[in-house]
This record gives structure tokens, C-alpha cells and sequence, in this order.
């Protein structure tokens, strides 16, 4: 068993990347979304539920951290063809999908548009730790 007050060093990064010159409530939206597509990817990473002293059970979360970037529509543009050429797996989040209304509709936004001519705002993604380091180049911790 391992000490829960030992930091613990993981081998892979879960990562999301926004644009910065979005609303916050937009910043958060397009952050949760992609969460919840890495976590999707990767039901391994998913922890244990919780449970309070009362007993009260929670739904379980990420197992592991997830870092939050941000930059401008040209870092996105460049972490989205790194990604692509490293083949690591994305989540992507476009500014058409903020006037949809549901999940199809998403879809379709982004089916609609070629990958070099997305709109990005956001992309998450999983992968070896340097991998994605290099990704992220050009971007840098969300305040």
C-alpha cells in the first residue's frame, strides 16, 4: 500500500489546453467537456468512489491530476498538428459548438469543418509525459 502523504510522480499527463481570449464561464465549459472525453478515453484512470466519515457515497473522479493550460488560437492550432503528428489521441472543443444545443449537434459542427480549418478553443489530451509537454509547447499554466 502506498503512503497517501508521499507525492506521487505518474508516467502520463492528462492535459487541456484553452484558448485565451475566452469568457470565463466559456473557459470552464469547454474544460469540463473535455474532461469528461479523456475520461471517457481512459476509464483506467478513473479512481475509486468516494465515501464521507458518514458513509455518504460519491461518484468516483480522475484518479490523477488534470493540468490546465491556455493560448492563443495560434498555440492551439500548433498543439492540435503536434498532436496529430505524434498520433496521441484529442479531444477537441470548437467556437461553433458554443451554439449548439446538444451532443449530435457537436458532432456535426465538427464534422462539418476540415481539421486544418477548425476553430479551436480547446483540446485535452492523455499521453506519455514528455509527449505531451512537447505538445503543449508554447502555452503555459492557466492562471
Amino acid at each position: 500500500m502506498t503512503d497517501p502523504s508521499e507525492p506521487v510522480r505518474f508516467d502520463t499527463k492528462i492535459a487541456v489546453l484553452v484558448r485565451d481570449d475566452l469568457a470565463t464561464w466559456q473557459r470552464l465549459n469547454v474544460t469540463a467537456f473535455l474532461a469528461s472525453g479523456i475520461t471517457a478515453a481512459h476509464l483506467d484512470l478513473v479512481g475509486a468512489p468516494y465515501a464521507d466519515a458518514d458513509g455518504t457515497a460519491y461518484l468516483p473522479l480522475l484518479g490523477r491530476p488534470v493540468l490546465v493550460f491556455e493560448g492563443d488560437r495560434d498555440a492551439l492550432r500548433a498543439a492540435h498538428g503536434r498532436a496529430l503528428g505524434r498520433s496521441l489521441p484529442l479531444a477537441v472543443f470548437t467556437a461553433d459548438m458554443f451554439s449548439t444545443g446538444h451532443d449530435d449537434a457537436n458532432r456535426a459542427a465538427v464534422a462539418a469543418v476540415a481539421g486544418s480549418d477548425l476553430d479551436l478553443v480547446g483540446l485535452a489530451l492523455h499521453g506519455p509525459r514528455n509527449a505531451v509537454d512537447k505538445v503543449l509547447k508554447g502555452s503555459h499554466v492557466h492562471p
